[in-house]
């Protein structure tokens, strides 16, 4: 029974050793390892003497070229990519580790990035809306900005101090042909046009031969949009003036609105035409939309109407394709303030008849509802 017990003790002392030398190895080869790791290290660290620790990993962007886009070669100039300082258009696909020999150091590591062009090899096109107030921009831009791919930011400069001088303006285009103009128009989508709406009176024509050559320089394109019933847009003029100073919507002065009800009151104001300068203030408006159109005749543009537009939305299809962009069912929250017939918005109707009949804008005068 002794020898039996001796035996059985023998046994299980054999079995638990078996157990626990598994354990013993593992612990002896870390220590050696980490050992070695340490050796290594520092030999590492006399070869590279001074280097930063960043030194050690070295990562590479890899930046892949962009396929040549399939468009006509009078496009090219057209195309921009830019590299925005304020957001990447790159996205990581993926990244890999590789070893590089280093002396001694067998194992030096640095990191390969690929990144993705997901936005930054969409080309993007640079546009301007050269407009005058109350001739349909705020609106039209709506339009725009419903589009996806389609950043127009407002009307910048209508801040004087960026219009100050010709570089003010050019440092001012820079920013917003870069994408780092941000603004309720910047979108998460990748943007394909990019551009504001402009004034003919905030600088473009002052400095008229300057900004053509800048928009011929960057490829610019111009969207000249006017009105062609230009005493429709002497009545929301005076009529926007109004409001302004007397601010009909609870103390708020609105040059758009987006209710009906909101429209119905700012329309209840009928204006006095000074019918002695109204020849004159109309041919006036006549003179800057020929100038302009004069000015900038050597850029790529187009000319479109606010009446045409509201009559036939498919100008919108010529606009977009103008713009090269996917076609897009463009739609606007912004409700029109003054329709129907100009006899019931204009106070002293009577003698604008007069005054206009028998003249070269006799058909201002035909009735236009909507």
């Amino acid at each position: 029974m002794a020898e039996d017990h001796f035996s059985l003790s023998k046994d299980s002392f054999s079995i638990k050793s078996v157990k626990k030398s598994p354990l013993v190895l593992r612990m002896i080869v870390l220590v050696f390892s980490m050992v070695c790791g340490v050796y290594i290290c520092s030999i590492c660290l006399k070869q590279v003497g001074t280097q930063s620790a960043a030194g050690f990993l070295n990562v590479k962007l890899v930046d892949r070229p962009c396929p040549e886009p399939a468009v006509e070669p009078w496009e090219i100039p057209y195309l921009h990519y830019p590299k925005p300082k304020t957001f990447s258009r790159y996205s990581i696909v993926y990244y890999t580790l590789e070893v590089q020999p280093f002396h001694y150091c067998t194992e030096f590591f640095y990191m390969i990035c690929v990144f993705r062009a997901e936005c930054s090899c969409n080309p993007v096109r640079y546009f301007a809306i050269l407009s005058m107030q109350r001739s349909g921009s705020g609106w039209f831009e709506t339009l725009l900005n419903n589009h996806t791919n389609i950043s127009s930011n407002g009307e910048i400069f209508s801040v004087k101090i960026r219009r100050s001088n010709v570089s003010t303006i050019f440092q001012t285009l820079d920013q917003i042909y870069n994408l780092d103009w941000l603004s309720s128009a910047s979108k998460n989508e990748c943007t394909a046009a990019v551009g504001l709406k402009w004034m003919l009176n905030q600088g473009l024509m002052q400095h008229h031969v300057e900004i053509v050559d800048y928009f011929k320089m960057h490829g610019v394109s111009a969207i000249f949009l006017f009105r062609r019933n230009l005493l429709r847009r002497m009545i929301s003029v005076l009529a926007n003036s109004y409001d302004r100073d007397n601010k009909l919507l609870n103390g708020t002065h609105k040059s758009h609105v987006h209710s009906p009800h909101e429209a119905e009151i700012l329309a209840s104001y009928k204006p006095s035409i000074n019918t002695t300068l109204l020849i004159k203030d109309l041919k006036q408006v006549q003179d800057t939309t020929t100038r302009a159109l004069e000015s900038f005749k050597s850029t790529r543009h187009i000319v479109l109407y606010y009446e045409d537009i509201v009559k036939n939305r498919t100008k919108l299809v010529d606009l977009l394709e103008f713009l090269k962009v996917p076609y897009r069912d463009l739609k606007s929250r912004q409700v029109k303030i003054h329709k129907g017939s100009l006899s019931s918005q204009i106070d002293n109707w009577d003698d604008v008849q007069k005054a206009l009949n028998g003249t070269e804008y006799w058909s201002f005068l035909q009735d236009y509802r909507k």
